[in-house]
């Protein structure tokens, strides 16, 4: 019998291991299959003479390469780290200085709340400090190479140390109430865990941009102008409830620009990039004081794409599908979550923590399940799209949204051509080409 459990519990981690690295050689053959098409395509092709120029493209294609060459090397890097710690049975060590850690300070060992509290801590430490040289070089490199990062090595250090503070906050919490819904929630439990997650996603949808984002940058009222009335004018033809007008100040932390919409019934607010507007944003040596942003035209077209999505409630059918996912997930964690093999494979021969447990379901066991299912979602969300910016088409802005997609992606240095095995894989955005064409059609 002891033969047999341990073959399936090696074959349960052999399984994993097989799992994680044919998801890193199909991440790493679609990007070499867009390195080749990049390398390739040394001179400025024809379909985009008359979007961009010749120095704009050949920005584009380095900046791409530099971020597919660091993609790859990232991937490999995670994905030894993942084999090496799953080989040495690393969340067993963590679960043990978790207890060693509560009994220190005082906590009763056997509190499995308080422990796997302390191991998440241990986790998210451990995985921030293994990652921080990569964001080192992400923004100090790589997008310093290409003229996009604004911060100093002092607000970068700040930022990062907010953002490790405010995870823990947020997720320490979050994990008390699932160890103690599966301890108390009976046969039912993943239910109960499904609306508990449902109802926090929801508390923070609205949070997360009054509370949290204000942290790391500064939002202010839209001034009075042409601007701001043409948005309120164009909010009020849909009956878009729009409460409040925000511009953020991305530019001290990036020249990247974007604009989104948040809340929730009567109470939507819409915010724009100070980098995404042209009146506003002024450039600075990084952009070799080229002009950035778009017109209010422009902006305008971005926002009628924007209430596009609010029309046809892409937004809540995202979330509707984010969630059955979840409940996908939390169904096969009940099912698994007291299968012993499962836990000793991992190191765990005599304990079953429920936090390890739920790992273990959500990003191994069902890892070719979630990621179809992203996939799937990916195809949706280039759908959505689309159908956005027809709307923004009925809307008559067509010709302003064309040049609003062509003035982002040279401002954002965006590379314009994809494999398409890739840009299928990968965006959820079609690309520049495929958006321009869409909107040239005839209804």
């Amino acid at each position: 019998m002891a033969t047999i459990m341990n073959f399936i519990e090696q074959h349960i981690r052999e399984e994993v291991l097989c799992l994680i690295w044919l998801l890193y050689f199909w991440e790493l053959y679609i990007s070499l299959r867009q390195r080749h098409l990049m390398q390739k395509l040394v001179d400025l092709p024809e379909s985009l003479d008359s979007i961009m120029p010749k120095d704009i493209y050949t920005s584009t294609r380095l900046y791409a390469l530099d971020k597919n060459s660091f993609s790859i090397i990232k991937n490999l890097f995670s994905t030894v780290l993942t084999t090496v710690l799953i080989s040495m049975n690393a969340f067993f060590y963590i679960w043990e200085r978790g207890i060693g850690l509560a009994e220190k300070i005082g906590i009763d060992k056997s509190n499995e709340m308080f422990t796997s509290t302390l191991c998440m801590l241990i986790i998210n430490a451990f995985t921030t400090l293994v990652y921080f040289p990569f964001e080192v070089y992400h923004t100090f490199v790589l997008e310093e190479k290409h003229g996009f990062n604004k911060q100093t090595a002092l607000f970068f250090v700040k930022d990062q140390a907010k953002m490790f503070v405010v995870t823990q906050v947020i997720t320490l919490p979050l994990i008390c109430g699932i160890i103690w819904i599966v301890q108390h929630g009976g046969d039912y439990f993943f239910m109960y865990l499904w609306l508990f997650t449902t109802v926090i996603s929801l508390f923070m949808l609205v949070i997360y941009p009054e509370v949290i984002a204000p942290l790391f940058d500064k939002y202010s009222p839209l001034p009075e102008g042409e601007l701001r009335k043409n948005i309120e004018a164009l909010a009020l033809s849909l009956d878009f409830p729009l409460y409040k007008l925000y511009v953020v100040e991305g530019s001290v932390r990036s020249s990247h620009s974007n604009a989104y919409m948040y809340g929730f019934y009567k109470h939507k607010r819409i915010v724009l990039f100070d980098t995404l507007l042209k009146e506003y944003y002024k450039p600075d040596e990084k952009d070799n004081f080229k002009v950035k942003g778009c017109e209010t035209n422009e902006v305008l077209a971005v926002l009628a794409h924007e209430l596009g999505h609010w029309k046809f409630s892409h937004t809540l059918k995202g979330f509707i599908a984010s969630q059955l996912m979840l409940m996908v997930n939390f169904v096969v964690f009940a099912k698994l979550f007291r299968y012993r093999p499962m836990y000793s494979a991992f190191g765990f021969m005599d304990k079953q923590p429920i936090l390890i447990g739920l790992i273990i379901v959500m990003m191994y066991i069902l890892m070719p399940l979630n990621t179809l299912m992203a996939f799937l979602l990916t195809v949706n969300a280039r759908k959505y799209e689309f159908q956005a910016d027809k709307f923004a088409k009925t809307l008559g802005r067509a010709e302003s949204l064309k040049r609003a997609l062509i003035t982002l992606q040279k401002d954002n240095l965006g590379y314009p051509l994809f494999d398409k095995l890739y840009s299928g894989w990968h965006h959820s955005h079609p690309p520049l080409l495929e958006r321009l064409e869409a909107l040239n059609k005839e209804d």
